[in-house]
């Protein structure tokens, strides 16, 4: 069994609404449930996707992983260690195991430092390397393994002489100085050109393989995810609504958001001039302050019945091996025989 290198149960993050004057007075309050509740582990060595549309929470998702924002409620887990509520010296700690490549690699970096002081103030920071002789071999070796060769002629550069491919390169090379063991990356290729995307996510995927790192993958983008994950989890709302093989939800989606999302995806086709397509879910996602009772999804739903916001919310469970949904109507919805979009649009006519 392969171990698991990260735990959440139940993991909470609720953002205080200031609140009027009459709710003063009446001692009620309102909070923005950017996370409510949702459970999941990361098994060591493996890529974890989490992909949804935007304000589904999953930056929040990541920065709680991250120790940039203290939870709410849930507990979380790294090798088997309570990590939910930890004391300032050990958050030193964790964060050396723990790190993070943010979306944009430029607002990472300090625009006044050149390369070399960006990737040497985390070693300085956590006292590694005897001098600075020691620490320049160390970045040095960081970006041989992402591929910025010779090193020599980038540590002198400032971030904006690089692309932002090469932007992207160093601000994963300054994570792996510190040997982490699980990387969060947070849409690392959603301001990259399109031409570049590919190459990043493929070096990312041979530095985990050789460096046998886990990553937590952030995405909004499924066609990614299906190339770079082993496994991904549909988000919506604050809660984990899908959850299996990336192939596996993919091509045999249960969930009629899972399905909505698939749907939207453009289908470059030969000879033809792509259109957009029309979003296949009807409506604005619900405020995270204001969640529907039942399923949350239920009013942008085609399937949704009385049963979906008179019942409790439904909780994730197991089809088949691995492939876990929180659909009641997930039977009806899996007898669609045809293809995704095609499933979508016949019953919005």
């Amino acid at each position: 069994m392969t171990e698991k290198i990260v735990e959440v149960k139940d993991l909470q993050k609720w953002f205080p609404i200031r609140r009027s004057i009459s709710q003063f007075f009446k001692g009620e309050h309102s909070y923005v449930k950017a996370v409510d509740g949702i459970s999941f582990s990361i098994k060591r060595g493996e890529i974890f996707g989490l992909v949804g549309e935007s304000g589904c929470g999953k930056t929040t998702t990541g920065k709680l992983i991250m120790k940039l924002l203290e939870p709410t409620g849930g507990t979380m887990f790294l090798n088997g260690e309570d990590v939910t509520h930890i004391e300032k010296d050990e958050l030193k700690r964790y964060r050396r195991n723990v790190q993070m490549i943010f979306q944009d690699p430029y607002a990472s970096m300090n625009p006044r430092f050149k390369i070399r002081d960006v990737m040497e103030e985390p070693l300085i920071i956590h006292k590694l390397g005897e001098d600075r002789d020691a620490r320049m071999e160390m970045i040095e070796k960081a970006l041989r393994e992402v591929k910025l060769n010779p090193p020599d002629e980038f540590l002198v550069r400032y971030p904006h002489m690089l692309s932002g491919g090469q932007r992207q390169r160093a601000a994963t090379a300054r994570t792996l100085l510190l040997n982490p063991e699980l990387l969060v990356a947070d849409e690392p290729v959603s301001m990259i050109d399109l031409s570049t995307r590919a190459e990043i996510l493929h070096m990312m995927k041979e530095v985990q393989r050789d460096l046998g790192l886990t990553y937590l993958y952030i995405t909004h983008d499924l066609s990614t995810a299906r190339y770079f994950t082993d496994r991904i989890a549909v988000m919506y709302l604050g809660k984990i609504i899908e959850i299996g093989d990336p192939d596996d939800v993919i091509d045999n989606p249960v969930h009629p958001y899972t399905r909505a999302l698939i749907a939207a995806v453009c289908e470059p086709v030969a000879g033809k001039v792509n259109k957009p397509k029309i979003v296949p879910i009807k409506g604005e996602i619900p405020s995270a302050a204001n969640i529907p009772k039942g399923c949350r999804f239920h009013p942008r739903c085609p399937y949704a019945k009385e049963e979906c916001w008179e019942k409790e919310e439904p909780q994730l469970r197991e089809i088949k091996e691995g492939h876990f949904h929180a659909c009641r109507r997930w039977k009806e919805v899996a007898k669609r025989g045809l293809g995704v979009a095609g499933w979508w649009h016949q019953d919005q006519k």
